[in-house]
């Protein structure tokens, strides 16, 4: 919602004032098609070129989520703290049985319980392989801390492909501008001869596609990079507190004390209250 009224602000200010001022629309509305086409494609051109298919895929996914935001919600993350308190628990009462639930997490019951946490492959993948190392007594908290703190890297990285793909692109999009008001130009000088109205609409519409580079690079592709990677940003913080579960647990923290810790890690707009967290436990434990 926030990134469709900041569009709407931006081109209503924009235009709004160039009519304000008295400007003519005609020449843009009629330049705006082919100049688009010339700016728009030269640049989805260069994005193909540089990027792989896998980029390519992952920067369409990120635009969905400029306009709906990040995928984790503060339920995701009190339904993170309970499976956690279940997990840590129960590998610290029965360690055999936590094999069972690990090894085959899309048949466990207990992971059942929490269907849109186990459909993300890289929160499962961080929270089975490091139990999994945790059962092999590899338990020294230093350095499981250190493995995911470069697990976490390595995938925050790989999420900000697609942001850093957009913002390449913003960046090649006043030179495309450019490029564009440049054959504007040619296109006039072959017309010198024409009544000075005409070549001063030419020369116009020529200036439409510097300005629509301009406009593209610094009004929309570059916020939406931002944009990108500020969600990014947002999501990383639930795997962050996988890491500091485990990592409580490995110092011989009791089960509710590992999910306090981690609870205190997450945003704030996020964060579940004390109290929020408590029921909820108390609900897992009974179900248990």
């Amino acid at each position: 919602m926030g990134a469709i009224l900041g569009i709407l602000i931006t081109l209503g200010m924009v235009f709004g004032g160039y009519s304000i001022a008295g400007g003519n629309f005609s020449i843009i509305l009629h330049s705006l098609p082919y100049e688009l086409m010339m700016i728009g494609g030269a640049a989805i051109g260069a994005f193909i070129v540089g990027n792989d298919f896998g980029v390519i895929k992952h920067t369409g996914g990120d635009m969905i989520k400029i306009f709906t935001g990040a995928r984790w919600k503060k339920s995701d993350y009190q339904d993170l703290l309970c499976l956690m308190f279940s997990l840590v628990r129960l590998a610290k009462e029965s360690p055999v049985e936590i094999e069972q639930h690990i090894e085959n997490p899309t048949e466990s019951e207990l992971f059942k319980l929490y269907p849109k946490i186990t459909k993300d492959g890289a929160a499962m993948e961080m929270i089975c392989d490091t139990i999994r190392s945790m059962t092999m007594n590899f338990d020294n908290p230093h350095q499981v801390e250190e493995l995911l703190e470069k697990q976490l890297e390595a995938l925050h990285h790989d999420n900000l492909h697609g942001a850093h793909a957009l913002q390449q692109m913003a960046d090649g999009l006043p030179a495309l501008g450019i490029v564009a008001a440049v054959l504007g130009v040619i296109k006039t000088m072959a017309s010198i001869d024409k009544p000075p109205e005409v070549l001063g609409q030419m020369i116009g519409g020529a200036l439409v596609g510097t300005f629509l580079g301009v406009f593209l690079a610094y009004s929309l592709v570059g916020p939406f990079a931002e944009k990108v990677k500020s969600v990014h940003d947002e999501e990383q913080q639930f795997y962050n507190l996988i890491r500091e579960s485990l990592v409580a647990s490995l110092n011989k923290h009791s089960p509710q004390l590992c999910v306090e810790v981690a609870r205190r890690s997450a945003p704030k707009k996020f964060r579940p209250s004390f109290n929020d967290v408590e029921e909820a436990l108390k609900e897992v434990q009974k179900a248990a």
